[in-house]
């Protein structure tokens, strides 16, 4: 498996050697040194993947990413120097599907690249779609595995595939009250190395895709000092 890389960082040194190390596996390679070149190749040149730097010249990291997103849905991985919880956040709240701290191994993230490009290849769609969506369902939340889509009262809802994978597994366990430790091991895995509030900021995204109000949740509920649930409406039980 193998596909296109977008490789952004102002500082060429880097760029090179991330260029270099892809290559050796299989991958096509496209570097950008400055945010407005990154936001034009990655549209013209359609990547699988974005390596994103935070601090560019001319259009920040951030940038980056939020214009990105809002017309493509790719994995994103943010480069940073920075290790402070604020710039994780933020980059995952504007759509990022990882971020990785400088300075960091090439084997991991190799690992992460993999990761994520095997979940985005699963993603695609299939040549012939189902007239009627099969997989989980939780009241009028439509959970289907096989075109990675969740539909709610029959309208698809624009999640990521990270937001996807969570609301999946959650669907799959639903009533089972689940640490954030647990859920970022088993959603995120391969030894993911970030922090437990990865998984709060993307139940927070969740809710405002799922919930008709995400300040009174009635699928993804909340067990103070213990982790998060996801709940059927239809059967009833305590909120």
């Amino acid at each position: 498996m193998h596909g296109k890389i977008l490789v952004v960082d102002d500082e060429q040194p880097i760029a090179e050697i991330l260029k270099f190390n892809l290559e050796k596996e299989g991958y096509q390679v496209v570097c950008a040194f400055d945010g407005g070149t990154a936001v034009e190749l990655a549209f013209s040149e359609e990547p699988d993947l974005i390596l994103l730097d935070i601090m560019l010249p001319v259009k920040g990291g951030m940038d980056v990413c939020r214009e990105v997103r809002a017309k493509r849905d790719i994995p994103i991985i943010m480069l940073t120097a920075k290790d402070s919880e604020l710039d994780k956040v933020l980059g995952l709240e504007l759509g990022a599907d990882d971020y990785v701290t400088k300075p960091f191994g090439t084997r991991e993230l190799l690992a992460r690249v993999k990761a994520h490009l095997r979940r985005q290849n699963k993603a695609l769609p299939s040549q012939q779609e189902a007239a009627e969506p099969t997989g989980l369902r939780i009241h009028r939340l439509m959970i289907d595995s096989d075109m990675y889509i969740v539909y709610k009262d029959r309208q698809p809802l624009d999640l990521t595939h990270r937001e996807f994978e969570l609301v999946y597994y959650m669907g799959k366990h639903c009533g089972r009250v689940m640490t954030r430790e647990h859920l970022l091991q088993a959603v995120w895995g391969f030894e993911y190395l970030g922090d437990v509030r990865t998984v709060d900021v993307t139940i927070r995204r969740l809710r405002e895709k799922i919930e008709d109000d995400p300040s009174k949740p009635e699928y993804i509920m909340t067990r103070r000092g213990l982790g998060y649930m996801m709940r059927n409406p239809r059967n009833g039980g305590p909120l």
